[in-house]
């Protein structure tokens, strides 16, 4: 008789035959950079989770770093809107002058990725410009690339392309090495669903479609080959590393991938997948340190080496790990 059981008798013997570990080291914490000083208010979609003005997001930063939360990404919320976007390139646009002050602060201890999307700076909400009621693919294109170069000249150590224009990867790449930015690297959105996950985003990001979807520009959650395709295509087109987002609901594309890829594999766990799990622990339905934990693990199972999410504050202030 085979007895598995023998291998889960004590914590002991189940850390010391464990197939998944996770660290600090995996985790990417999201944050939402605002106008003005003296600022951190809450987002009410997301608790826990708030508004900074530059001066606090670097007091906040420092606390991060010291419990070893080294690695960020950033999104610009309140610049000027456009419907040609033009905030998204501006050298004085929130994110580029929030990069230029954390690494003055911090330098090589802080990681800075910067999401590359110009959904917060157009007028109608969507990834891109808007002709004939169509979003134009290479015109927006050219915009992203722009936006992802004055992005790396302020510094950020990695661009994080979400809008899930067809070449955008290679025409940011070729843009950084035209400018000598060899070294900075591109965490592609390579599979970004259309998905229902990411209502409390658009409270975050205030940047919610006044008119439409996305759903000619994101992914069709109903495809996995697709997803596949797309990233190849990215990584092809020189991504460093490819991202899956959402997170929960596609640990499927998140295995997929990983056995077609040599390429780091990372994936986002989204607003609405935080926000249920803090929503559900608020009414005391769920255990949340042990969700979020069993929920980090199903991530690093499926192949996710790097793991954007909202969670990890808790997770290291609370020691849950």
């Amino acid at each position: 008789m085979q007895r598995p059981r023998r291998l889960r008798k004590n914590p002991v013997v189940r850390e010391m035959i464990a197939e998944t570990r996770i660290s600090k080291d995996m985790f990417i914490y999201p944050y939402f950079v605002v106008p003005g000083s003296g600022v951190k208010k809450p987002i009410e979609a997301m608790p826990g989770i708030h508004h900074f003005s530059t001066d606090n997001l670097l007091k906040d930063v420092e606390k991060g770093i010291k419990l070893g939360v080294n690695k960020i990404m950033l999104f610009g919320v309140g610049d000027e809107k456009s419907d040609d976007a033009h905030a998204a390139y501006d050298p004085n646009s929130l994110v580029p002058v929030a990069v230029k002050a954390l690494k003055k602060n911090f330098g090589d201890d802080l990681y800075v990725v910067t999401d590359v999307c110009v959904c917060s700076y157009t007028t109608h909400g969507h990834c891109g410009i808007i002709k004939d009621d169509y979003i134009q693919n290479d015109l927006s294109v050219d915009l992203i690339a722009k936006m992802a170069l004055n992005h790396a000249a302020a510094g950020a150590d990695m661009l994080a392309p979400s809008d899930m224009m067809d070449g955008r990867v290679s025409a940011i790449r070729r843009q950084l090495d035209q400018h000598d930015f060899v070294n900075t690297a591109i965490m592609s959105h390579a599979t970004k669903f259309a998905s229902a996950y990411y209502g409390p985003f658009r409270e975050a990001a205030d940047c919610a479609p006044n008119k439409g979807d996305r759903k000619t520009y994101q992914m069709d959650f109903r495809n996995s080959t697709e997803a596949i395709r797309e990233a190849r295509l990215d990584e092809g087109e020189g991504a460093d590393v490819l991202m899956v987002k959402p997170a929960l609901a596609y640990l499927d594309i998140i295995s997929k991938l990983k056995q077609n890829t040599d390429l780091p594999i990372a994936c986002y766990n989204v607003s609405g997948e935080y926000s249920m799990i803090k929503a559900a622990a608020q009414r005391g339905w769920i255990d949340e340190q042990k969700v979020v934990m069993e929920t980090m693990h199903a991530f690093a199972r499926a192949g996710a080496s790097i793991i954007t999410t909202y969670h990890i504050r808790d997770i290291v202030e609370n020691n849950w790990m």
